[in-house]
């Protein structure tokens, strides 16, 4: 015990659980985006089933949210205290920075993920107050699909993006969540000792595409509903 609790606390084991937690909450994102799409269909009842199937597990699905907060807070915390250790190591900045060049990844990503991260924190916590816990349907957002009344998560996701401020802030984090993923992809696998030369530039091209498409996938459908007017 005494010794995992020395690796748990080392400064490779921090970074191995910051990697493996973050590793797993893009594949979450990946999922959660895949589902979001519905709302591209311009028919509310694709996304509102959707939605309620997630709904009808239950008890199951209180453990799954259970266990995404548990890796998005060790992520969280972990990722702090990573940036805390290279700090103590490196008490004084550089007089001059510059992107490094190769093997280094030294990027505007890579030097500001603690901000990115901590920006996406809050927007999370925004983003589920205001949907997960939002408006249900003692509020009246109810509809009625073959028979079974469930939550209107459609209308109330539709009428959050014809909210400027609220489009406005979404972009803004969806632009440091792609930042975040630039650099976090590529970092996780070095963390967890993939890093043979011919592989990493291949990892680092893989994780700008990650970023890329989870980003722009993400900002697309408040952009897109916002423009459409609610006319989906």
């Amino acid at each position: 015990m005494l010794q995992f609790k020395t690796i748990f606390w080392s400064s490779v084991g921090k970074k191995i659980i910051s990697a493996a937690t973050g590793l797993a909450l893009i594949i979450f994102s990946t999922g959660h985006l895949l589902g979001n799409l519905a709302l591209l269909r311009g028919d509310p009842d694709p996304f509102n089933k959707y939605t309620h199937f997630l709904e009808g597990f239950g008890f199951l699905l209180y453990v799954i949210e259970l266990g995404l907060v548990a890796v998005f807070l060790f992520h969280i915390v972990m990722g702090v205290m990573v940036w805390i250790d290279k700090r103590r190591a490196r008490p004084e900045s550089y007089v001059k920075t510059a992107k490094a060049g190769s093997p280094s990844r030294m990027t505007f990503s890579s030097k500001n993920m603690i901000i990115t991260g901590l920006v996406l924190f809050i927007f999370t916590i925004i983003h589920l107050k205001n949907f997960k816990y939002g408006p249900s349907i003692a509020q009246g957002y109810i509809t009625e699909i073959d028979g079974v009344q469930m939550r209107d998560l459609y209308r109330l996701v539709i009428e959050s993006f014809q909210n400027i401020y609220y489009v406005a802030g979404y972009t803004i984090a969806m632009a440091l969540l792609g930042f975040h993923l630039r650099h976090g992809f590529w970092s996780a696998f070095q963390s967890l000792g993939v890093n043979h030369p011919r592989l990493s530039p291949l990892l680092n091209v893989v994780g700008i595409l990650v970023a890329i498409l989870l980003a722009v996938g993400f900002l697309f459908l408040p952009i897109w509903v916002f423009l459409k007017g609610g006319a989906v």
